[in-house]
């Protein structure tokens, strides 16, 4: 591949982030901008917007690498992402958008009525952005690598610089406008390259015949996933989408709980036809290009795959449009996530003002830039599987209980969030110390355990201490509960 058309589609999708990020700084006036976008964003904006944030590096790139490695077994990462949207619409939109809050320590401070649970939820919050960006950066500095031959660290800089300009400039209401473009990039970067290559071999076309025949061989470099794995992999995505804190934070940017609702269906919409493409790679990579499988760059094939079927200047203008859309996965996630630890380290540490939320920003994108910078990338779908475990494990058992169960206390959800972040993080750690060789199933995929685990510890000191049910929780409860009414049409 030509280093240049790296670098110039980098750069292409670089600008055009930094001129709607300056476009959304022209219109940011206030902190409800800022913060939630002065909760007026539509719900085909926002939807559009959650799909640019949520599909990150593990949905661009990781799971047709998954595919590729594992065929049908990595399909149900796709399932398990779109179907956690399913249980945000049935049990998180509408409410959380009631709440009025405009962070989830926010939430949780106002539903339990305590500091405590607010610090707490803070730092899991945190904890849970910075292990989610990490992976966004590693996929940063394999594309850079292998699209441009310039060295790793110049990916995660750049992401980086460009999320901070953009962040920093006009904050939820920039942020909003640059993730929806990114969306229909993404999704226009992977299909059209797909039905050129289609095109190419249902029509002999000369690059294409010079290919090697279909392999026959399994590339294979994954062990079956056993009954186990699939169920652990299942609770993490379905559970873990419900706490993840730049997806909840959409959902305060909405009018009201309507509209929340409606941008869910939109966003499962939205999702479902994204996902056909990745997996589509996979396939054909299976078939065509088994070999990456076997030297370790699974996932980079959805940056090769379009330069090895299709040669020329054809080849090179389509490698440059995926290299443009895996750009914008990283930088649309990246946003996403540290505009929404920005609302909570300013709320928490820098009086929410707006220049505590810018000076937030920076922090919340430095530090994972410091520590993408001392590991190393591995499979970037099964390093974000992982972040989900830890997410379902100490978020949402708090938010699901903190909604919909009037007995939750202070002490329950406490304890609950320390045993879950305990209890995957030990088995994170442990794995990456064993090596994903001798690592057994039950460390390598904890959610299985640790979320019934929370969830259990949770409900049971909460019973323990019926006495700390807050006096004020059945006027948050009803209001949660309580629909809003239509705003009158102006004449």
């Amino acid at each position: 591949m030509n280093p240049v058309v790296g670098v110039a589609a980098f750069a292409a999708v670089s600008l055009a982030t930094a001129v709607i990020g300056f476009y959304g700084l022209r219109i940011s006036r206030t902190t409800g901008d800022f913060y939630v976008a002065s909760r007026t964003v539509k719900p085909w904006w926002n939807a559009s917007a959650i799909g640019g944030e949520y599909l990150s590096a593990a949905s661009f790139l990781g799971v047709a690498g998954l595919i590729l490695l594992s065929g049908t077994d990595a399909l149900w990462y796709p399932v398990g992402y779109t179907a956690g949207y399913l249980m945000l619409l049935l049990f998180v939109a509408a409410p959380l958008r009631r709440s009025g809050a405009y962070t989830i320590p926010d939430f949780t401070e106002a539903r339990l009525d305590s500091r405590a649970v607010r610090r707490v939820t803070s730092l899991v919050v945190v904890l849970v952005g910075w292990l989610y960006i990490v992976p966004q950066l590693h996929g940063a500095a394999l594309a850079i690598r292998i699209t441009t031959g310039l060295p790793a660290w110049v990916g995660p800089v750049a992401v980086v610089g460009v999320v901070c300009f953009t962040v920093v400039a006009g904050g939820m209401r920039s942020i909003t406008f640059v993730q929806a473009f990114q969306y229909w990039l993404k999704l226009t970067a992977l299909a059209v390259p797909i039905v050129f290559m289609l095109l190419a071999l249902g029509g002999g076309d000369s690059a294409a015949a010079e290919l090697p025949p279909p392999s026959t061989a399994n590339p294979t470099a994954l062990a079956p996933a056993g009954p186990y794995q699939i169920i652990s992999l299942l609770v993490a995505l379905l559970f873990g989408t419900l706490g993840l804190p730049h997806v909840l934070v959409r959902f305060y940017t909405n009018p009201d709980g309507q509209s929340a609702r409606r941008t869910t269906l939109i966003v499962l919409g939205l999702l479902s036809v994204f996902y056909l493409f990745p997996t589509a790679y996979g396939m054909l990579g299976r078939a065509f290009a088994p070999d990456l499988a076997r030297s370790g760059q699974a996932d980079a094939l959805v940056l090769l795959l379009p330069g090895r079927m299709i040669g020329g200047v054809a080849g090179d203008l389509l490698t440059a449009l995926v290299v443009a859309g895996a750009f914008g996965a990283f930088l649309s996630t990246t946003s996403g996530l540290v505009v929404s630890l920005a609302g909570v380290i300013s709320q928490d540490v820098f009086g929410g003002s707006v220049r505590g939320f810018r000076l937030a920003a920076v922090v919340s994108a430095m530090v994972p830039l410091g520590i993408a910078s001392m590991t190393e990338s591995q499979a970037l779908a099964g390093s974000v599987g992982l972040v989900f475990a830890f997410t379902a494990s100490t978020i949402c058992p708090v938010l699901l209980l903190g909604i919909w169960w009037r007995g939750l206390t202070d002490a329950g959800a406490i304890a609950g969030m320390v045993t879950g972040g305990v209890l995957c993080g030990s088995a994170m750690v442990a794995g990456s110390v064993l090596g994903a060789a001798q690592t057994p199933s039950w460390l390598a995929q904890p959610a299985a355990w640790t979320v019934p685990a929370a969830f259990a510890v949770t409900i049971l000191v909460s019973r323990a201490t019926r006495g700390r049910v807050p006096r004020t929780m059945t006027r948050l409860m009803t209001r949660l509960h309580t629909p809003e009414r239509p705003l009158a049409t102006e004449r």
